[in-house]
């Protein structure tokens, strides 16, 4: 049988860069182009199949991206082993939000969390791109992140990414500390999705 080890992974970005559709490609293979606005955090899980014998699966947390629900996002990142910080390529700033997600979670997460760029919309690229990839991708190098651009629309580099995330996780480190419940949800997701055409 296979080894199953479960590690926590959130998301973190501006609000409508795409975080929810993200994470509803990867799991349900799904994309719809006008969401509700997650209100604190929705859950989801999903298991990568790393070899024959390994399994991993992602215990979800998709934080919201507006300005007031800021404060929350500690209690979702706290114990997290990896996270995925995502920007709108389409739209300048993001970026310069997801630079200063990056640098808490380096202050304040786990220190050996693994962490991922993700600039997505990368379908409107040719029309309305608005980030340079090696800006972000220069940054990402510097920082020693995971890059990829994806498109939650096209699910262009979608699965890459979390595989990718998957094949870095340290199998000795899962995610079953002492006292923690152990609870094994099926892949729904169990609260609002976020606003975003990606």
């Amino acid at each position: 049988m296979a080894a199953r080890s479960s590690f926590k992974l959130v998301l973190l970005g501006e609000s409508a860069c795409g975080k929810s559709s993200l994470v509803l490609q990867f799991v349900k293979q799904e994309f719809s182009e006008y969401r509700e606005s997650t209100i604190g955090a929705a859950f989801l899980t999903q298991i990568v199949s790393l070899d024959e014998n390994t399994t991993i699966k992602f215990e979800i947390w998709d934080t919201a991206g507006q300005e007031r629900y800021r404060s929350l996002a500690p209690m979702y990142y706290r114990g997290a082993q990896a996270a995925v910080v995502v920007y709108d390529i389409t739209s300048e700033g993001t970026l310069d939000k997801a630079k200063a997600w990056v640098k808490e979670l380096q202050r304040q997460a786990d220190p050996s969390i693994v962490i991922a760029l993700a600039g997505n919309k990368v379908d409107l690229a040719e029309t309305r791109r608005a980030i340079p990839r090696e800006t972000a991708e220069k940054y990402a190098q510097e920082e020693g992140l995971l890059f990829f651009e994806t498109s939650a629309k096209e699910a262009t580099n979608v699965t890459e990414l979390f595989k990718e995330l998957a094949t870095k996780m340290p199998l000795d480190r899962a995610a079953a500390q002492p006292g923690r419940g152990r609870v094994d949800l099926d892949t729904s997701a169990k609260g609002p999705l976020d606003s975003c055409a990606c």
